[in-house]
């Protein structure tokens, strides 16, 4: 009899974890889309039904997937576009098998990620779905939202050190490839604009309002249909973050910094929207979103740290991405005062 492989023994995990724990007996279970650290599983029933399947790799901690679940659950009872979690028969949100640990969700049919694709109308349905998410963890147990100092959002001591240890790597360990040799010179030249990052910074609020936030709010982890939200997915474990900080991160992705030239009208009816349902964050902290996040990725040594840290060598993909965040941080920069001044327009 041959052996198993690693995916098929995987697979055969999955399907006695649904089975057994989530009451669920698939017809099919098919490999889908994988996030940064997951694999993930489309599971379909005899009648139709799908269910997305998310697997955690070895080693996660169980509470912590499970809080991030509860999050997420909790987010969609105060109505934000989530997609319904499935509990197991003893009313748990995960379940574990030896080393696999996995939660279920239903699929969201008939979706795109927001990955460069806010145009029209999806604006401001991003900007209400945000701003709907916000307004409602600022009433979780985990604490409303109060000031936080400004330098949280981007921490540039950090930043600064740790762009200082990746040069030093890079000089220890001389990359072999273009992309490397692109990253290490990357990574030179933002230790340099450092002060660049800190005359940003420098005209946003000394304190902005820091609260319970999703905490990996990005396209990827938007899904739309159509011009609206279709579901918010991939929640983190509770954490405290400055909110226009994970504002930017979703409406500035640079992927739709780059391929939308119109961003910064789109943007001011985002913000705008946002702020109807969520006004607890002041006009001025938002008009400064554009700042944050410039300053944000250009302080940022991630993916240029993957050359070194990687498993293995970065694909193509992965360039394309370091090389997106280094464009959008220039873009951001050179359009600066007529965002802001879009954003003014719009929020006052």
């Amino acid at each position: 009899m041959t052996p198993l492989s690693a995916f098929e023994t995987e697979i055969a995990r999955v399907t006695l974890l649904l089975a057994s724990d989530f009451g669920i007996v698939p017809v099919s279970v098919e490999q889908g889309p994988s996030g940064t650290a997951t694999r993930n599983y489309l599971a379909a029933e005899a009648d139709g039904t799908q269910w997305f399947v998310k697997t955690y790799p070895a080693g996660s901690v169980l509470e912590s997937v499970d809080a991030a679940a509860r999050l997420s659950e909790y987010a969609r009872l105060c109505r934000v576009p989530v997609a319904p979690a499935r509990p197991t028969h003893e009313g748990r949100l995960t379940a574990s098998y030896r080393e696999l640990v996995m939660t279920v969700t239903r699929y969201v049919p008939d979706a795109v990620t927001a990955n460069g694709r806010l145009t029209g109308r999806r604006w401001e349905a991003v900007g209400e779905a945000v701003g709907r998410l916000h307004r409602a963890f600022a009433r979780h147990d985990f604490g409303p939202p109060r000031p936080g100092p400004a330098d949280k959002a981007v921490d540039l001591a950090r930043a600064t050190a740790r762009l200082e240890n990746l040069v030093s790597r890079y000089a220890a360990t001389p990359p072999a490839t273009a992309f490397g040799r692109w990253a290490a010179e990357t990574v030179r030249e933002k230790l340099a604009r450092v002060p660049e990052a800190e005359r940003l910074l420098a005209a946003v609020p000394r304190a902005m309002v820091s609260q319970l936030v999703h905490g990996d709010l990005s396209g990827p982890n938007v899904l739309l249909r159509g011009e609206g939200v279709a579901a918010v997915i991939d929640f983190h474990p509770p954490v405290r973050r400055g909110a226009v900080w994970e504002l930017g991160r979703l409406a500035l992705d640079p992927r739709t910094v780059l391929a939308q030239p119109d961003w910064p009208e789109g943007l001011g009816r985002l913000a705008a929207a946002y702020h109807a349902l969520h006004p607890v964050v002041p006009v001025q902290e938002l008009v400064g979103v554009v700042r944050v996040t410039a300053a944000a990725l250009l302080m940022s040594v991630y993916p240029l740290d993957e050359v070194l840290d990687g498993p293995g060598p970065a694909d193509a993909s992965l360039e394309r991405y370091a090389r997106d965040r280094y464009e959008a941080a220039a873009v951001l920069c050179d359009r600066l005062d007529e965002a802001e001044e879009v954003l003014c327009d719009h929020l006052t």
